[in-house]
């Protein structure tokens, strides 16, 4: 049966207690991580979220009734207990931080009994996601997820000091906010007091935030929650946690400087990790010729290679099929991996095709100089010597190739460098390469909506230099926009914003806006505009990310106290789910019956 805490008052969590307390009396609670009856004595490890402090309790110490109530005891079972802090009389255990100490228990309260959980709490659990997602409140006491938290409230502390002490303001912004379109996709909420209108969740505090520079707030900063109704990844989930800036009086230098040293000073203070500043720049067509990302791994080599204008004359139609249909044909280099099984090379054909190809070529470099290839009658030596030499291939090597449109072959061979770097060890888990990719394109066609969309958002500023091509070749404009980037993942982004009445009007036009809609949409932050605003940039970061890198660990979720699953569900909370039809009848709101599939 449990009891209360009446009259006891936690003195020292399980490891504030050590050498220093030998002798005195002290007062701890937790679960019970594990219990061993050895007879004359009971040895608890006592488990809170500082770690593991063993308790012994003994008939002479404790009581007759003390002892028996620690036979009860079970795992999880949350208890308190007052003891005399001694020397280890058994062997040290050099894996605890309380490993040459022990409390010789004196009382015991049991101020919560557990049943058996369905799996050990334990670090590392190997228990499958799904068990350990449904039973969170479990899975959140496990020491390593305890620490993985732990640390992302201290990314949290020591950005909100840092920015304090460079004149930021932390300045909240709505959660129900307008839906706007030129984005992902809206979570929407229905307003019950005016039918058929609703809220969107914000995906950033982007318009409240330029709207607080044209207030006058010089240099804003905000630990804010967004929310974007995407499918997710292992990086990505619908509600994420971003630390959001914007300052005013400043280009593009002045934000990067200032994000360069809170990185610097978050990695130092966090994990102790020294990063050299400045950062290297790359521009966005640079990124993506060599490495086929936006947000390229540069801790290995394996760059793509441009090989159109050695092969734009061969008898291969795939690549001449490609370059007459204004694409390109780029291969990667994989060293030494020439006498890879063609089950394997097989198994890269249909990766390449599951990321958009009709197919990926290859040419094996024998260690006697001779070629093996999926075109070699297509191709005469003359032509693979040149193909080979512009590849830098080598005996020993796999060159392989793809040939289609930019967008495919970049995306094509950069998920294979990126696999094929993972497979083979090429990747140093322990760098840390920071990465400033700058110069997007400031429109992207798409073939869905038939018109140019904003890459960033409609409010970032043009290069200067290309703003005479709007009208000619809006798709060759560069936008004032930087993303962070830290070994293949974009960290965060932003840009600098227009400020200017001519320029927004004309990204309106260009996007396909009239006037009247684009004032619907967006209204509220033109007519501030028009009462004065300074030039202004700004920048978010995603703070799961950055926890996740500081963790070596490629799963968002486990920086995330209550996450979702991959159908954006809550298996422990079991959100989405329906609701009470009465309040669907005010909010004026029919749901509409699904047909059985037959």
């Amino acid at each position: 049966m449990a009891e209360s805490m009446q009259g006891l008052h936690r003195s020292h969590r399980c490891t504030e207690v050590s050498n220093a307390n030998i002798g005195e009396k002290v007062t701890v609670m937790g679960w019970v991580q594990k219990r061993r009856n050895l007879g004359s004595l009971i040895f608890v490890d006592l488990r809170d979220r500082s770690g593991i402090l063993q308790i012994v309790f003994g008939e002479e110490n404790v009581g007759a009734e003390g002892f028996e109530k620690a036979g009860t005891l079970r795992s999880e079972f949350v208890i308190a207990v007052e003891g005399i802090v001694q020397k280890r009389t058994a062997a040290v255990n050099e894996n605890l931080k309380t490993g040459d100490i022990e409390v010789i228990a004196t009382s015991i309260r049991v101020l919560s009994e557990a049943q058996t959980p369905p799996f050990h709490i334990e670090e590392n659990s190997k228990t499958s996601e799904d068990i350990r997602l449904k039973y969170r409140y479990l899975d959140l006491r496990r020491p390593d997820i305890q620490r993985n938290l732990m640390l992302r409230s201290n990314v949290l502390r020591v950005m909100r000091d840092f920015m304090a002490n460079e004149g930021f303001l932390e300045i909240e912004t709505p959660i129900l906010c307008k839906s706007t379109p030129e984005g992902a996709r809206d979570y929407l909420v229905p307003s019950r007091i005016h039918h058929g209108h609703f809220y969107a969740l914000p995906q950033s505090p982007q318009l409240f935030k330029q709207l607080l520079m044209a207030s006058g707030y010089d240099r804003y900063f905000q630990i804010a929650r967004c929310f974007r109704d995407e499918d997710l990844r292992a990086d990505r989930q619908p509600e994420f946690t971003q630390a959001d800036m914007e300052l005013s009086f400043v280009d593009i230098d002045d934000v990067i400087e200032v994000n360069e040293r809170l990185l610097k000073h978050l990695f130092k203070e966090v994990i102790n990790v020294d990063v050299e500043i400045p950062f290297k720049r790359m521009p966005w067509q640079e990124a993506m010729d060599r490495f086929g990302s936006d947000k390229p791994d540069t801790r290995f080599g394996m760059e793509l290679c441009d090989v159109s204008d050695v092969v734009k004359d061969c008898g291969f139609g795939v690549f001449t099929g490609a370059l007459e249909n204004g694409g390109s044909v780029r291969g990667i280099n994989v060293e030494g991996q020439a006498k890879m099984p063609r089950k394997k090379i097989d198994k890269l054909v249909e990766h390449a095709k599951g990321c958009g190809a009709k197919g990926l070529a290859y040419l094996c470099i024998n260690e006697d100089g001779t070629y093996k290839s999926s075109f070699a009658k297509f191709m005469t030596e003359a032509e693979f010597d040149a193909l080979v030499a512009k590849m830098n291939g080598k005996p020993g090597d796999l060159l392989l190739f793809a040939a289609d449109k930019n967008k495919i072959v970049w995306n094509v061979l950069g998920a294979l460098r990126l696999m094929l770097g993972a497979e083979l060890g090429l990747i140093d888990e322990n760098k840390y390469n920071f990465l400033w990719v700058t110069e997007f394109p400031l429109l992207e066609w798409s073939d869905e909506e038939n018109r140019f969309m904003a890459m960033h958002h409609p409010f970032t500023m043009p290069m200067e230099e290309d703003w005479d091509k709007i009208d000619s070749d809006p798709g060759a404009v560069r936008a004032k926009a930087y993303d962070i980037v830290l070994n293949g993942t974009e960290l965060g982004g932003g840009s600098v914003r227009i400020h200017q009445d001519d320029i927004q009007e004309k990204m309106f036009e260009v996007l396909g806006f009239t006037k009247e809609r684009a004032h619907e949409q967006f209204g509220f932050l033109l007519d501030a505009f028009s009462y004065g605003v300074p030039p202004h940039a700004g920048l978010a970061f995603g703070v799961d990310r950055i926890c996740m890198h500081m963790l070596h660990t490629d799963n968002i979720k486990e920086v995330i106290a209550f996450p979702k699953v991959k159908d954006a569900s809550d298996l422990m909370s079991e959100a989405p789910g329906t609701v009470d039809p009465k309040q669907l009848e005010e909010l004026g709101i029919a749901v509409a019956a699904e047909e059985d599939e037959e």
